[in-house]
C-alpha cells in the first residue's frame, strides 16, 4: 500500500491578479503563498513522508521547502508540471482572455482532449508525461508515503487518470491554492481517503 498526499503550489502574485503562468512562467510565491505553505508544514510537518516529488517550477519547490529542509529525499519531474497555456500565458486577465479559456475548457469538458491553444498542451499531453511519472512512482515499492506538490490543472488531469474518470470530469476536483487531496494505492487501484482538504489555512485565520 502507498499514501500519496497530493497538494496545489501555495498562491503566487498572478494567481492573485487571475493570469494564467501555465508551464512557461516560474513565478514565486507570494506572502500569501509563503503562508499557506507554511500552514501546510505546520499541520503535515509530524508526517513520516518516504519522498517528495515536485514539478519543475520553482513554485512547488518553495511551497515544500520547510519538509525538503528536514532532509527527506526530493525529486523534481517536468511530468509534474502544469499545462502550457501557449499564447496566453502571462498576459493580463481580460474579458477576451477569459472567454478564449472558457471555450477551451468547453471542449476539454466535450470530450476533445486534443485541443490546445497555440505553443500549448492538449490534456492528452500532459496525461502522457503524468502517466510516466506516475508509473515510476508506481514502481517504488520502497516508498510508502509520498508527498507531491504541482498544479492546479495538471493536478485535476492527474486526480482523473489515478480514479480512471474520463478527463471531462476535470472539472469535479476543486483546486484551491495547497489544497491536499489524499490517496491510497492498495492491489493496483487508487480510492480517495480526503478530497480537497484546507483545514490547514484554517490555521492563518
Amino acid at each position: 500500500m502507498k499514501e500519496l498526499y497530493i497538494i496545489r503550489h501555495g498562491e503566487t502574485e498572478l494567481n492573485r491578479l487571475g493570469i494564467v503562468q501555465g508551464r512557461g512562467v516560474d513565478s514565486d510565491l507570494n506572502d500569501t503563498g509563503r503562508a499557506q505553505a507554511a500552514a501546510f508544514f505546520n499541520h503535515y510537518s509530524t508526517v513520516a513522508f518516504d519522498k517528495i516529488y515536485t514539478s519543475a517550477l520553482k513554485r512547488t519547490h518553495q511551497t515544500v521547502r520547510q519538509f525538503i529542509e528536514l532532509g527527506l529525499p526530493w525529486e523534481q519531474h517536468e511530468g509534474l508540471d502544469e499545462l502550457a497555456w501557449g499564447l496566453w500565458e502571462g498576459q493580463p486577465n481580460t474579458e477576451a482572455a477569459r472567454h478564449a479559456f472558457r471555450e477551451m475548457v468547453e471542449l476539454w469538458q466535450g470530450g476533445n482532449y486534443e485541443a490546445k491553444f497555440e505553443g500549448g498542451e492538449s490534456p492528452n499531453d500532459v496525461s502522457l508525461r503524468l502517466q510516466e511519472t506516475v508509473a515510476l512512482i508506481k514502481s517504488r515499492t520502497g516508498e510508502k508515503r509520498i508527498l507531491i506538490c504541482m498544479h492546479g490543472r495538471a493536478m485535476r488531469l492527474l486526480l482523473c487518470l489515478l480514479l480512471e474518470k474520463p478527463l471531462s470530469e476535470m472539472g469535479d476536483f476543486p483546486h484551491q491554492n495547497t489544497t491536499l487531496y489524499k490517496m491510497s494505492y492498495t492491489d493496483g487501484q487508487f480510492a480517495v481517503i480526503d478530497f480537497n482538504n484546507t483545514d490547514h489555512l484554517k490555521d492563518l485565520a
